[in-house]
């Protein structure tokens, strides 16, 4: 099937869309998107999380059919052509990347969050970014990084 979505602003149409293939197949293999990053295929981990339709969603969940005229904004989709999002800056400045496989999702959630609510206290970053895992942080630079980038919106 043809699929045709607005990926970062861009109108993609992809070719040979398999039933059931999921979009994080599509924005990776097919489109060469590889910040999301495959890891569970369960939607329990967050590596995957863009968003769909201004909403964050685990991309191995949504099938690339069901973003047929939908917006998809990835994690390379959060800075511009001028430089990083500030949460990405954040991230890099407060150490918050290690291996990186939950980096992406952490991101977009995290910028979620921050759109949300520009000055989120502890409990409300630890419960925005409850699905997204993460096995080398320990989470807490990562928790220093919203609260920086909360801090430099602010």
């Amino acid at each position: 099937m043809r699929v045709t979505l607005t990926v970062n602003n861009a109108v993609e149409t992809v070719e040979d869309v398999r039933p059931g293939e999921s979009l994080l197949f599509t924005l990776r293999e097919r489109l060469g998107l590889p910040g999301s990053k495959n890891a569970c295929e369960q939607g329990e981990c967050g590596s995957c999380t863009v968003y769909l339709d201004g909403r964050p969603v685990c991309s191995c969940l949504v099938a690339a059919g069901q973003a047929e005229g939908r917006s998809v904004r990835t994690v390379e989709g959060l800075g511009t052509d001028a430089g990083l999002d500030p949460i990405q800056e954040a991230f890099v400045a407060a150490g918050a990347v290690q291996c990186g496989f939950c980096t992406p999702g952490l991101l977009v959630q995290s910028h979620d969050l921050l759109e949300h609510n520009p000055n989120p206290t502890d409990a409300e970053i630890r419960e925005a970014l409850a699905g997204n895992l993460c096995r080398c942080t320990g989470y807490e630079k990562i928790l220093d990084a919203v609260r920086l980038a909360a801090a430099q919106r602010g």
